[in-house]
């Protein structure tokens, strides 16, 4: 028995031939169709990329109890577990981040491994423009990119391009190049797993300048191929080039893709060895007017993946199933393709009876970010739930490797941590964790010290874009996915909603949920949601839409995110000087009497040291969105 996977990063599945697109360029993803079962209900469960590797490597979520981080001592690692039953496991990958202080332990888990450099930024090459501060003006999409860690990586990543001149120099060709050594020295051999990981087509969007060009546009001005973690504010063209971007950098995936399915052509890999292509989440390519994932809601063109299996056992070839499976079953698929028990804790569920039988393994498909929306699907209905409360309480991270992305965690977060005993959660195994409140542990963060200890401080380096955007400010939503696929009409319907909670409700319960994250979205944790809790919570929310100030005027839900989110910049010495100056200048720009976002942004210079302006005006544009 030997198994492949091969996993893209941030695919999305409305871009690719075998799901509908009628203009990219994917031949082999559509050969690949041909050579395995495509699965049309796939969902992420935890994102976004380290999140969606600890359940792929556990079979477990991970969105309910933590953030990003490393995988646990508790947790039951399937490349350790084949390891332990005699499989050879190997892992090649360019993802960069298996080698931050949030990704640490993942690669040790398997028997061998190589790491391919220059992704995204990665701390790779080193050449004097980086000791040049000067450099930074000349770095794409500077705008909106301030704090240290992201600044760093764009410099970086410029540095690291000139060390890929050719398409055989890049990450993508290089991880493809080492996966399909492996089967070359080892295909002969029985019982082993490859996994071979690409960090493409995740942005930025980067191809050499040798490769073909697929999509020509009108864009002409200066190389740009980052899209923000924003709203789309482009103009038509730029946004188009961005999309064509991501086209370009789909259709080398696609290519390289082909390069093992030759391989698998030319050894013979088809009669004895399972292929899985998959990806962690998808991306959004300005639908619903957003770039990239994670500050949004989790659209379905974020959460709802493409997924392809081959599995020797059975002729199922070129068939389509439309049960609903989740990352987290591809764990327990892999041991039970060898053959090996999973282990209680493991809430994923082999993907073979939906393979072999074309019968459901579970009724529905949970899925979210660590305190964002929680959210479910069940094969017709997607009901997302947002934080009842405009501080998003309470929030914790339980865990033993207290890390964040690219860094651990702060002193200031460590100072508010509890122990919690190791019977709280059945998973843990008996082990304590820290129970460690989210941020700064007093709601939706105070930004404040940034225009007190500047840019480059080290409360910087513990701030993201979803740091400050609530969820809450987008409030809770509801889709009917057989008639509004692209989620473009939100369904106002108090019955349908009542049985979506209470069936999000169950699965929260089923998963060993932490009892605060019942009270975060305004759900009892011990009795059903009924029809008069629901109307209760949009009552609520109704009345979230309130005038901070000038209660004269009517307020926007998206002007009060706004003017919350500008308040959180501002230090407590001045709030009362700022609050003073916002409610003589806002006037001037509602002639009708009506405040919206724009409104509030435009008051952005008055209240903020010039310096500051536009990376506050960055983040409070952000947290004016409600859709």
């Amino acid at each position: 028995m030997k198994a492949v996977m091969l996993m893209f990063d941030s695919l999305n599945r409305e871009m690719l031939e075998p799901y509908g697109c009628d203009w990219t360029k994917t031949p082999n993803f559509q050969r690949l169709a041909q050579h395995s079962v495509r699965f049309d209900q796939c969902y992420a469960g935890s994102l976004p990329c380290m999140p969606a590797r600890r359940e792929l490597q556990t079979g477990r979520y991970n969105f309910l109890h933590r953030s990003w981080g490393p995988v646990e001592p508790f947790d039951d690692s399937v490349p350790q577990i084949l390891k332990d039953h005699g499989v050879y496991t190997h892992l090649v990958s360019d993802h960069v981040h298996y080698w931050e202080d949030g990704g640490s332990t993942y690669h040790y888990r398997y028997n061998s491994w190589e790491m391919i450099r220059g992704q995204e930024g990665d701390k790779w090459k080193c050449l004097p423009e980086l000791f040049d501060s000067e450099e930074e003006a000349r770095i794409q999409n500077k705008d909106g990119q301030y704090f240290c860690s992201t600044r760093d990586l764009q410099r970086h990543d410029e540095v690291n391009r000139k060390f890929m001149k050719t398409e055989g120099d890049m990450a993508l060709a290089k991880t493809i190049r080492c996966g399909l050594e492996y089967l070359d020295a080892n295909h002969a051999c029985d019982r082993w797993f490859l996994q071979i990981e690409c960090f493409d087509p995740h942005e930025p969007f980067f191809v050499s300048e040798d490769c073909e060009e697929l999509y020509p546009d009108a864009y002409e001005g200066e190389r740009t191929d980052w899209p923000p973690y924003h709203h789309v504010t482009e103009d038509a063209v730029t946004a188009e080039h961005y999309k064509y971007r991501y086209a370009t950098l789909l259709s080398l995936c696609d290519k390289y893709l082909g390069k093992l399915l030759d391989k698998f052509d030319e050894l013979g890999l088809w009669e004895d060895t399972m292929l899985i292509v998959n990806t962690d989440h998808g991306y959004l390519l300005g639908e619903h007017g957003w770039w990239s994932k994670v500050v949004m809601p989790c659209y379905d063109e974020i959460v709802h993946t493409p997924l392809f299996i081959h599995d020797p056992r059975f002729a199922c070839d070129g068939e389509v199933r439309k049960e609903i499976v989740q990352t987290i079953d591809i764990a327990a698929t892999l041991l039970e393709y060898f053959g090996i028990e999973c282990p209680a804790d493991m809430q994923g569920k082999p993907i073979r009876t939906v393979i072999e039988k074309d019968e459901p393994i579970r009724d529905c498909a949970l899925f979210g970010i660590h305190g964002a929306h929680i959210n479910i699907f069940d094969g017709r209905y997607v009901y997302m739930k947002a934080p009842a409360s405009e501080n998003n309480l309470p929030l914790y991270e339980y865990t033993t490797m207290p890390m964040h992305m690219r860094n651990l965690f702060s002193v200031g977060e460590l100072r508010k941590a509890e122990a919690v005993p190791g019977d709280r959660f059945a998973f843990t195994k008996g082990c304590p964790v820290w129970k460690i409140p989210k941020g700064n542990g007093n709601g939706e963060r105070d930004f404040s010290d940034l225009l007190i200890n500047g840019k480059d401080s080290e409360e910087a380096k513990h701030i993201d874009n979803n740091s400050l955007v609530n969820a809450a400010n987008f409030g809770d939503k509801l889709f009917d996915m057989e008639l509004d696929s692209h989620q473009e009409h939100e369904l106002d319907d108090v019955k349908v909603e009542t049985r979506m909670a209470n069936l999000l409700r169950q699965a929260m319960k089923e998963n060993d949920c932490p009892s605060e994250q019942f009270q975060r979205i305004g759900f009892s944790e011990d009795s059903p949601v009924t029809e008069d809790d629901v109307q209760k919570l949009h009552e609520e929310e109704k009345l979230k839409i309130q005038p901070l100030i000038l209660p004269q005027y009517q307020w926007t839900k998206g002007a009060v995110n706004t003017y919350r989110a500008l308040m959180k910049f501002i230090p407590a010495a001045q709030k009362e000087e700022a609050v003073s100056v916002l409610e003589r200048e806002i006037p001037h720009y509602v002639p009708e009497g009506r405040v919206e976002s724009h409104t509030v942004l435009a008051c952005i210079p008055m209240v903020v040291p010039e310096e500051y302006v536009d990376m506050v005006q960055y983040f409070v544009d952000l947290s004016g969105r409600t859709s």
